[in-house]
């Protein structure tokens, strides 16, 4: 079993990464169903809560069904990340995450996210007084360093730890990198195996398939694994891994009718959530997810994302099933 403070996950938990609208209610919803254990909201602006900016706001909604469940913020500023995390609490998470690892420019160029791994006294000031004003554990997600002659993860996770975090979730890459390149955990397991490190350590980035989840759990001793990218339109691969980390085995590749379930029930809580128009359209970027690797799938996926018809949409799912009934495996 692994414990964040109060909060008790299975062994080797399986996390659902905050990625900017992906992981919002619907999505997240469904990573459940598949087996994610702990979720993270879309990263929430600071600076966007203070303003009570409606899209802001709009991301703290969290639901009884998803616990544990954390809201992730980020910002550069102390005094608004702290009313931010109060302002979180208020709604219910189980925890509050801050958010030192987004390398997008537009976060970056206002001190935030990546941006602070080059002032860490800043990050050690500014995590200690979100720690403080909440009363529920406080997490962080980052990366190794600035760049490849920064990779200051090892102060940062023992500095983070002193001042009173509960977790830490590490992308093995730095801000310079982005997504490009391999990632490298060797330094995520240099931290696991630090006897001075007594919370959790979960890695993140590029867990592509349920052999190398268990393969890098196996060489980096980490407590759990971060999934971002690999469960858009994909939200079976937590129970893939589960699968493997259990068995050896791999699970049979969905069939055509449970992607098309997955699919057309993501469509519908979207709509539930966010209304007809914005749920259609913010749906629209998902369909080539859940499609991938069927031939024609484009020709489907076109009359999808041009037509704003529920009704219409549901007899487009009903077409995909029939077309693809006796294609058992996505083909590659």
């Amino acid at each position: 079993m692994v414990k964040i403070d109060n909060i008790q996950l299975p062994d080797f938990p399986l996390l659902l990464a905050p990625m900017e609208d992906v992981s919002d209610p619907p999505f997240r919803k469904l990573c459940k169903e598949y087996g994610a254990d702990l979720m993270y909201t879309e990263f929430i602006s600071s600076e966007g809560l203070i303003r009570d900016a409606i899209k802001s706001m709009e991301k703290l909604d969290i639901f009884d069904y998803e616990r544990p469940v954390g809201i992730q913020i980020f910002g550069g500023d102390e005094e608004a990340m702290t009313l931010s995390a109060k302002i979180c609490e208020a709604t219910g998470p189980d925890l509050v995450d801050i958010n030192f690892g987004c390398p997008v420019k537009k976060v970056v160029c206002k001190g935030a996210g990546a941006a602070i791994l080059k002032d860490i006294p800043k990050m050690v000031s500014l995590t200690k007084a979100i720690v403080d004003a909440v009363d529920i554990p406080v997490t962080v997600k980052t990366r190794l360093g600035w760049d490849s002659s920064s990779l200051n993860i090892e102060e940062v996770a023992e500095r983070l730890q002193d001042i009173g975090i509960k977790a830490l979730s590490i992308h093995g890459r730095t801000r310079v990198q982005m997504y490009k390149g391999e990632a490298d955990w060797s330094l995520i397991g240099k931290i696991k195996n630090n006897p001075r490190i007594k919370i959790p350590i979960f890695g993140n980035g590029d867990i592509n398939s349920p052999q190398k989840a268990v393969e890098y759990k196996n060489r980096y001793g980490v407590d759990g694994i971060m999934i971002g990218r690999a469960a858009i339109g994909n939200p079976w691969f937590f129970r893939e891994i589960k699968h493997y980390v259990k068995t050896g085995e791999m699970l049979p590749s969905p069939g055509i009718e449970e992607r098309v379930a997955a699919c057309k029930q993501h469509l519908h809580d979207s709509i539930a959530w966010k209304g007809l128009r914005l749920g259609v359209v913010e749906m629209r970027r998902h369909y080539a997810n859940y499609l991938k690797g069927y031939r024609n799938a484009k020709i489907f996926r076109n009359r999808l994302v041009t037509t704003d018809s529920l009704e219409e949409m549901d007899l487009i799912f009903e077409e995909i099933v029939d077309y693809y009934q006796n294609e058992p495996l996505a083909q590659s």
